[in-house]
């Protein structure tokens, strides 16, 4: 089953070079053991569009969707045989050490 580890931090948040190489480390072992596919950090929340349809008209406005201390900053895809699994590659992760990380189930050929 496939897993999105959402991660997230707070404004007060600045990374630096030791933290880049253990994720570099965290990407390669993952990768290695057939856990992750894919992920990708992001640009600031600043940087965001947010898009609404409400009856038929569009809606863009600035900024991430929600107004909330922590923002979403980078993205694994990783796959697993279950929660539990998941859970403990998200735990591994050096974010998870100075971030929040949500691990949501993705769902499985809805369109098959």
């Amino acid at each position: 089953m496939q897993y999105l580890l959402i991660i997230c931090h707070d404004d007060a948040f600045a990374p630096n070079e030791v933290l880049f190489e253990e994720i570099g480390t965290w990407i390669a072992e993952m990768e290695q053991c057939g856990i992750r596919l894919y992920g990708n950090p992001l640009r600031p929340a600043d940087s965001a569009k947010t898009v609404r349809v409400r009856k038929g008209k569009v809606r863009v406005t600035n900024g991430a969707f929600a107004d909330t201390e922590e923002k979403m900053c980078a993205y694994d895809l990783i796959e697993c045989a279950d929660m539990d699994e998941a859970v403990e590659a998200a735990s591994k992760h050096p974010m998870a050490k100075v971030a929040t990380i949500e691990v949501r189930p993705v769902w499985a050929n809805i369109h098959n």
